[in-house]
C-alpha cells in the first residue's frame, strides 16, 4: 500500500476517533454552540462502528486496547507534542524516571507520522554515525515510528549510557541505511567567534540552554575590542534552549521594545518579554543566518530581530517549534499531554503553524543552500521507498561489478554565510555614501 493509502486510512481512523471522544464529552451547552456539527450523528457513526467490532469481529476485542488507539490517534491529530500516556507512563513522568537516562544529540519532531530529525548536536554520538538534519527514521530497533507518538520515540531512543539503539534512516539522494547509535551524555559544544574578511565578525551559536547568552557576550566583547563593527550571527542548527535564554540572547542586540510572546488558547498572549537597555551589549550591523534546522530557542532570537527591524536574517525558513505541555491525569490513570501555550514573536506570530507556509521564521533574504531537504518532502521519500521494496534491483554478482570509488571531499561553498556578509557590507557602504552627502 503506498504512503498516501496509509494516511489515508489513519485519517479515517482519527475521524472515528473524533466522533467518540469529542461527541461523547461536548456538554449539551457546547454542542448549542456548534450548530454546524450533529453531535448525535457523529455518536450514531461511532456506535455503529463499535457495534460491528463487538458482534462481527473474527476474535473477542479488546475494548481497552480498542479505546487506547482511537484516544491515541486522537491526540495525534493535534500536534507532534501532545500524546495520550498510558497509566505506566504517568507514574514515570511524575517520578521523572528517567533522569538517569541520555540521549545521542538529535533533536526531533513528526513530519507526516515519521521521526523527523530537526538538528544534530555537532561531536555527539548522533553526529559520529552519521545521522543528518532532515533525516527521516523510518524504524526505531523494528518499531516503525509511523505508528508511534514522538513521546513513545524519544522514550525508545533515550535509555543507559554505552547502550546502543538502532535506526533505520531514509534520507534524499541516498538508499536507505542502518545506524546503530550510543547513547551517551552530550554537551552542546560552546559559542564559537572568527573574524572573515571586511573586519566582519561571526559568532557561531551551538544552542541556547541556560548560561549561552552570557557566553555570547564574551564573544561580542572581544570582536569589538578588535575593531569589528559588522556581526553574522549564526543560528543555523540551533533547536536546542530554553525561552529565557533567548530572550536574554536577544537583549544583547536589542535595547527597547518586546522580544518575545507566550501565547495561550484563543490567541491569548500570557507572557511577554521586554528588552532591558542595561542589557544590551552591542549597536553595530547585525546579520542573523538561519536554516531548516533552526528551532524553538533560536526562532525567538531570529524573529526579535526582524521585528525590532535590528538588521537582516538570511537563509531558509525555520522549523518551527516551541511549545509548553500540561499533564492532565484522566480516570484510570492515564495522561494527556497536552500543549496549552505556543511560544512566539512581538508580533503575535507562534512558530508552530499549521502547514509549512506558516511554520517558522520566514528570513527577509531568502538563500537557499541546495542540500536543504523539505520536510513536505518526506511523503515522496516514503513513496520511493515503498517502490524500491516491491521492485527491488537485483544486486550485481561479486566480481562482475565496477569498483566503486570512494567518494573525494567536497568543499561547498557557505553561500548563506557569504550573502550575509555582502549583505552588512552593502549596509556599510550606503551608511558612508550617506554620510558623505
Amino acid at each position: 500500500m503506498s504512503f498516501r493509502g496509509k494516511i489515508s486510512i489513519l485519517m479515517v481512523s482519527v475521524a472515528i476517533a473524533l466522533y467518540a471522544v469529542v461527541g461523547g464529552m461536548l456538554s449539551p451547552w457546547t454542542r448549542a454552540q456548534q450548530p454546524i456539527n450533529d453531535a448525535g450523528a457523529q455518536i450514531r457513526i461511532f456506535e455503529s462502528v463499535l457495534q460491528h467490532i463487538q458482534n462481527d469481529y473474527v476474535d473477542e476485542p479488546n475494548l481497552e486496547k480498542v479505546r487506547f488507539g482511537a484516544l491515541r490517534g486522537l491526540v495525534g491529530g493535534l500536534d507532534p507534542y501532545s500524546s495520550y500516556l498510558t497509566a505506566e507512563q504517568v507514574a514515570d513522568f511524575n517520578a521523572n524516571k528517567n533522569s538517569k537516562k541520555v540521549g545521542i544529540g538529535a533533536e526531533f519532531s513528526q513530519v507526516s507520522l515519521y521521526l523527523y530529525v530537526v538538528s544534530v548536536v555537532k561531536g555527539s554520538t548522533a553526529d559520529k554515525a552519521g545521522l543528518k538534519a532532515g533525516d527521516v527514521v523510518e524504524y526505531i530497533e523494528n518499531k516503525a515510528t509511523r505508528d508511534i507518538s514522538l513521546y513513545d520515540a524519544r522514550q525508545m531512543i533515550n535509555g543507559d549510557s554505552g547502550s546502543v539503539v538502532t535506526f533505520r534512516v531514509l534520507r534524499a539522494g541516498a538508499k536507505p541505511q542502518t545506524l546503530k547509535i550510543t547513547r551517551e551524555a552530550y554537551k552542546v559544544p560552546p559559542v564559537e567567534s572568527r573574524i572573515e574578511a571586511g573586519k566582519t565578525g561571526v559568532i557561531k551559536v551551538y544552542g541556547l540552554e541556560d548560561g549561552e547568552s552570557n557566553n555570547i557576550r564574551t564573544q561580542i566583547q572581544s570582536l569589538t575590542k578588535q575593531g569589528v563593527q559588522k556581526i553574522v550571527l549564526d543560528l543555523r542548527g540551533v533547536a536546542t534552549g530554553s525561552l529565557n535564554e533567548a530572550v536574554a540572547a536577544a537583549n544583547l542586540f536589542i535595547r527597547d521594545g518586546e522580544l518575545a510572546k507566550v501565547i495561550g488558547r484563543d490567541s491569548k498572549v500570557t507572557k511577554t518579554f521586554t528588552a532591558d537597555p542595561a542589557k544590551a551589549a552591542y549597536d553595530g550591523k547585525l546579520a542573523v543566518l538561519i536554516d531548516l534546522g533552526t528551532a524553538g530557542a533560536a526562532e525567538v532570537v531570529a524573529s526579535a530581530i526582524l521585528d525590532r527591524k535590528r538588521g537582516e536574517v538570511v537563509g531558509e525558513r525555520s522549523f518551527g517549534s516551541g511549545t509548553e505541555q500540561q499533564l492532565f491525569t484522566l480516570r484510570g490513570g492515564d495522561g494527556l499531554l497536552l500543549t496549552t501555550a505556543k511560544w512566539a514573536s512581538a508580533s503575535n506570530v507562534p512558530f508552530l503553524g499549521d502547514d509549512r507556509a506558516t511554520m517558522g521564521v520566514k528570513p527577509s533574504v531568502e538563500v537557499k543552500r541546495p542540500d536543504t531537504p523539505e520536510p513536505i518532502e518526506v511523503e515522496e521519500l516514503i513513496d520511493q521507498q515503498d517502490e524500491r521494496n516491491q521492485n527491488p534491483q537485483p544486486s550485481p554478482s561479486p566480481g562482475q561489478g565496477q569498483k566503486i570509488d570512494e567518494p573525494k571531499p567536497v568543499v561547498i561553498e557557505d553561500i548563506q554565510l557569504k550573502k550575509a556578509i555582502e549583505v552588512l557590507q552593502d549596509k556599510s557602504q550606503a551608511a558612508k555614501a550617506a554620510g558623505a552627502e
